[in-house]
């Protein structure tokens, strides 16, 4: 008897026929995209080509014009927002933190809003997002004009971990901060991917990002979407796609690559 294959896993989330236009203007035109559990996946494309459009229409922060998101199955756009928050983690572009905020109160803000959790166990919870988040303990009580560009960066994990979500969005983790700390950012991600189980959708044109840690990446062009792995992506003959895998800044990120693998 032939033994049978195992059905592949349904995936945590599916794009379906996405289009979004901006009055004539079609950024999106049938894109579909489905997003493995457990894995780490890039987002990147050139300017113009609807990253932070994509990235809103799959948290559900923007209705597409035509076709779904699925999350675990479920439409993305009929789910209250306290289901969404305890499924979904955002960390928005620049960190995003609440100014007038602790680093403590930003990281229990999503537990005020969307459960009934006493004061002294958020108090708990957020210790343990800025544990796991690498940022010492007396960060907790320091404002975010207090800290340091990758500080603010980690600081935003911990909200984005605050009610252990089981898929996190990161919007341009690495922009804006030094090698040192845009490494240290990348290991961190890592990290939680393998410790947690977390799936992470990454939008970056940080090609270190892509190459050294996504399993996957998904380039937008043509208002459409390419998902394929690094290695077959950089022998892609598509004209933007080989500039960008190929272009002048690829090459540090490529030796990157081959440090991470062991090569």
């Amino acid at each position: 008897m032939t033994a049978r294959k195992a059905a592949p896993a349904e995936p945590i989330l599916s794009a379906r026929a996405i289009v979004n236009r901006f009055g004539k203007q079609v950024v999106h035109d049938k894109l579909s995209l489905d997003i493995q559990r457990g894995e780490i996946i890039g987002i990147a494309g050139g300017s113009g080509s609807g990253k932070s459009v994509l990235l809103k229409t799959l948290v559900g922060l923007r209705k597409p014009d035509a076709g779904e998101v699925l999350l675990n199955g479920e439409a993305v756009g009929s789910m209250s927002a306290a289901d969404k928050a305890s499924q979904i983690g955002v960390l928005f572009q620049q960190g995003a933190l609440f100014s007038s905020l602790s680093v403590a109160q930003n990281i229990m803000l999503p537990m005020r809003e969307h459960t009934a959790l006493p004061d002294g166990e958020q108090q708990e919870i957020a210790a343990m997002k800025l544990a796991l988040s690498g940022l010492p303990a007396d960060a907790g009580i320091k404002f975010p004009s207090a800290l340091s560009g990758g500080m603010v960066k980690r600081a935003a994990f911990a909200r984005a971990l605050a009610l252990d979500p089981k898929i996190l969005f990161l919007d341009e983790p690495t922009s804006n901060l030094d090698p040192i700390a845009a490494s240290g950012i990348d290991a961190l991600i890592r990290s939680l991917n393998e410790s947690l189980g977390i799936t992470v959708v990454i939008v970056t044109h940080d090609l270190t990002t892509l190459l050294t840690i996504c399993d996957r990446i998904a380039v937008l062009v043509d208002r459409n979407v390419t998902v394929d792995t690094a290695d077959r992506l950089v022998k892609s003959g598509h004209p933007w796609i080989h500039e960008f895998f190929h272009g002048p800044r690829a090459d540090g990120a490529m030796k990157a690559r081959k440090a991470s693998h062991g090569n």
